[in-house]
């Protein structure tokens, strides 16, 4: 496999780039912000690693190849003479996905089919709609630039989390949210409104030292450049602890309760979090010493059946008020009053980052 350095992009979720890129260089790597995520430069085992390791990526590209090309027929030239064939299998189908942005070549779709057509009768590829390895072209300024989706699914599927709540938070958005709150693995956290568990199985799996990408597969491993051995030695490399037991849960629904039990068994941290059914007027600190509130309550699609959320909401800051003395917390909403309406004293919002087709926020109090 060549050392040979390139550029690799992660994709980020939109507003969630800065605790992204301080991931990247805890892990080691230099990232240098773009539009729509980071890039660093690496090689393929850096590619299989920001796989394996990365909690904030949405997905990781690798930056294969770029050339100029001013009209169609310059590109299927070119694209002819590209070496598919270092980084491709011919035996595995293909997907592309082109688009293209102030260049000469404005048609996505006749440029999508000329590399199409490069990989079919240069590289004897198959191409298919849902192929798991993406070549993806981006043409801009008339520079052709290939990469490809090493990742496949998207890096927010772990692979342990069969168990979902109506409006999940994804593992990716979870993990970043709990870096922005000066989450490291040694703080006590909890979550009152629990879900599926997914703040509580990220917190823990952090904690406990394990690689967020152990219990799936990628796209990569179809590569040309893949070593199987190298990338078991580097899975096996990744050694778990045993943090204290300071994970919890809880949900006044029983079901999401036993949702959050059934994903914290498939993930491996049943041993250090505790998940209970709980309404938030009962709830009371856990015997620890105090740490991180979070919390993603609802708030509301429509105008209209938001009165009792300001209820709840007010209800909700009143018992963390009383009862979480010295514990710090953060709530995720898109409605800034709901946030208000709690009481609680907060710190200067976080940056809009979007989920499920809304623009939220990350509210943090200091130590109460």
């Amino acid at each position: 496999m060549s050392d040979e350095l390139f550029d690799i992009f992660l994709v980020a979720t939109p507003g969630l780039e800065a605790p992204l890129a301080a991931e990247l260089r805890a892990l080691g790597w230099k990232p240098e912000a773009q539009p729509g995520g980071l890039t660093i430069r690496g090689n393929w085992r850096d590619v299989w690693r920001a796989n394996l390791m990365l909690r904030g990526a949405t997905r990781v590209l690798a930056r294969i190849g770029s050339f100029r090309a001013l009209h169609l027929a310059q590109l299927d030239k070119r694209a002819r003479k590209f070496p598919w064939g270092e980084v491709l299998r011919p035996e595995h189908p293909l997907r592309v996905e082109a688009t293209c942005r102030a260049s000469r070549i404005y048609h996505a779709g006749a440029a999508k089919q000329r590399i199409e057509r490069a990989l079919r009768e240069e590289l004897g590829a198959e191409i298919t709609p849902d192929a798991a390895m993406v070549v993806k072209v981006r043409i801009e300024d008339d520079l052709v630039t290939i990469s490809l989706d090493t990742t496949g699914e998207s890096l927010h599927k772990r692979g342990h989390k069969e168990a979902v709540a109506k409006a999940p938070m994804r593992e990716t958005m979870a993990a970043m949210l709990l870096r922005e709150m000066g989450y490291d693995g040694n703080q006590p956290v909890l979550d009152p409104m629990c879900g599926s568990g997914t703040f509580v199985i990220e917190a823990a799996e952090i904690a406990a030292g394990l690689a967020p990408g152990r219990s799936r597969g990628f796209a990569f491993e179809q590569l040309a450049s893949f070593e199987p051995e190298t990338w078991d030695a580097m899975r096996r490399a990744v050694t778990p602890q045993s943090p204290i037991p300071q994970f919890f849960g809880s949900d006044r629904d029983a079901g999401a309760v036993r949702m959050s039990l059934a994903n914290a068994e498939r993930a491996g941290v049943t041993g250090f979090t505790h998940f209970m059914r709980c309404p938030i007027s009962d709830l009371e600190p856990p015997d620890c010493a105090p740490g991180i509130v979070i919390v993603n309550p609802p708030y509301g699609a429509r105008i209209g059946n938001k009165g009792p959320l300001y209820g709840l909401h007010a209800a909700m800051g009143e018992v963390f008020r009383e009862r979480f003395k010295g514990w710090r917390v953060g709530i995720v909403t898109s409605d800034a009053g709901l946030a208000k309406a709690t009481g609680l004293a907060w710190q200067p919002p976080g940056p809009i980052v979007a989920h499920g087709g809304l623009k939220v926020r990350l509210w943090q109090t200091g130590p109460l």
